[in-house]
């Protein structure tokens, strides 16, 4: 599962991701990071479901992090998109291609 974490100034200097990682032995993969003394907005990808997920959730809201479920990544209106292909040279993972057909294709499992 994918989170967005946004640390408040209070909170930015402290170790809270790394101590979670700690208690609770989850391999936390980081997205994305902009993180600088007044503010840190984080993108994670989590392993873990339901109780657990939810475990880590509640630790970070009691951290003073606020955190954000991730549960879609991108979404291509079918009605507006022309197949342009505009979308796909900015992706720096190679998410979006193009088809054999020509239409625009999303692999949600390289999207960061």
């Amino acid at each position: 599962m994918r989170l967005k974490l946004i640390y408040s100034p209070d909170v930015v200097e402290k170790p809270i991701l790394a101590t979670i990682i700690l208690k609770t032995g989850l391999q936390v993969n980081i997205l994305e990071a902009k993180v600088n003394e007044q503010k840190g907005e984080l993108v994670i990808s989590v392993p873990a479901e339901d109780d657990m997920l939810q475990k880590v959730i509640k630790m970070f809201k009691d951290s003073g992090v606020n955190v954000q479920v991730l549960t879609k990544t991108l979404n291509i209106d079918r009605d507006k998109c022309v197949a342009c292909g505009a979308c796909i040279s900015p992706c720096p993972t190679k998410a979006i291609r193009f088809t054999a057909d020509w239409s625009i294709e999303f692999d949600e499992e390289k999207c960061v």
